[in-house]
């Protein structure tokens, strides 16, 4: 009800408040609240050299204004299309729903993506919960037709024993109980189960996974490495490359150093080359 009366607001302010270059077929980017910085702009034409739109997926109980806040702008001043997007609000807070739906809900995103640039592809980065639930769009929406790369800065790929720590979810963790995103992230959970059945890595898309030794929340850190084959995987462990780099979960996302596997994965086929990226 209350997503619906959202909306409806949405529409109306859309019609009657803003400015007239903006049109109804952009207004899916007004929806995601505000941006981080160069994000979202409708009027952004990928260049050739960079035909891929670029999505940004945020993690459990994040929204893209502060999770993107630093890969964002980057992205846009090398001259990316870059598009941030929120979902799986609840009253436990964002990107707290069943994943499914959210799956659906990046579904969608990517379709108004693709209407409003004229692409025939994205590539998606994502974090956390964020770079594991686009897998469910790709291997069971159809995704893997519109994606090229599947970017995840530490995906819950395999689950976590626990959050932070927690070998099991508890009383006095009434933020993550009532989430139900949290508990589909645990191991062994029959989402989990669900999605790593069979080929994990679907189509022809290229996945490059970037972890850290010292994640506090997916637990161990290898549960986030992929199954599947070297040209198109790419499961990389930073300190391998930057040696007293303890970045941890929520920090990986602001840090430069892990941002040349990203940039490798965008400028060439297939996922990240590490050795290539660090050499930058």
């Amino acid at each position: 009800m209350a997503k619906n009366l959202f909306q409806l607001f949405i529409a109306i302010a859309f019609f009657f408040v803003l400015p007239d270059h903006f049109k109804a077929g952009e207004a899916f980017l007004l929806e995601q609240g505000t941006p981080p910085l160069g994000a979202n702009l409708a009027s952004c034409k990928p260049a050739s050299d960079k035909p891929n739109p670029v999505i940004l997926v945020p993690g459990t109980f994040e929204r893209s204004a502060q999770n993107w806040l630093t890969l964002s702008p980057e992205l846009a001043k090398k001259g990316y299309c870059v598009y941030a997007m929120n979902y799986g609000l609840t009253h436990a807070g964002p990107s707290t729903g069943d994943i499914k739906e959210s799956a659906i809900e990046l579904n969608e995103f990517v379709d108004n993506v693709l209407q409003l640039t004229g692409a025939d592809k994205v590539d998606i980065i994502g974090h956390s919960q964020g770079g594991m639930m686009p897998r469910y769009y790709l291997k069971f929406l159809g995704g893997d037709k519109y994606v090229e790369n599947l970017i995840a800065f530490v995906p819950s790929n395999h689950g976590t024993t626990g959050f932070f720590g927690l070998e099991q979810i508890n009383s006095g963790a009434a933020d993550i109980t009532s989430c139900l995103a949290c508990q589909q992230q645990l191991v062994g959970s029959e989402f989990l189960e669900e999605l790593n059945k069979g080929n994990e890595t679907p189509g022809n898309v290229s996945y490059t996974v970037i972890s850290t030794k010292t994640d506090q929340v997916v637990i161990p850190y290898t549960s986030a490495f992929l199954d599947g084959p070297e040209k198109q995987v790419s499961n990389i462990t930073i300190q391998d490359y930057y040696r007293f780099n303890l970045i941890g979960h929520q920090g990986i996302v602001y840090d430069r150093l892990s941002f040349s596997f990203v940039f490798d994965a965008l400028e060439h086929e297939g996922p990240a080359n590490p050795e290539r990226a660090v050499k930058r």
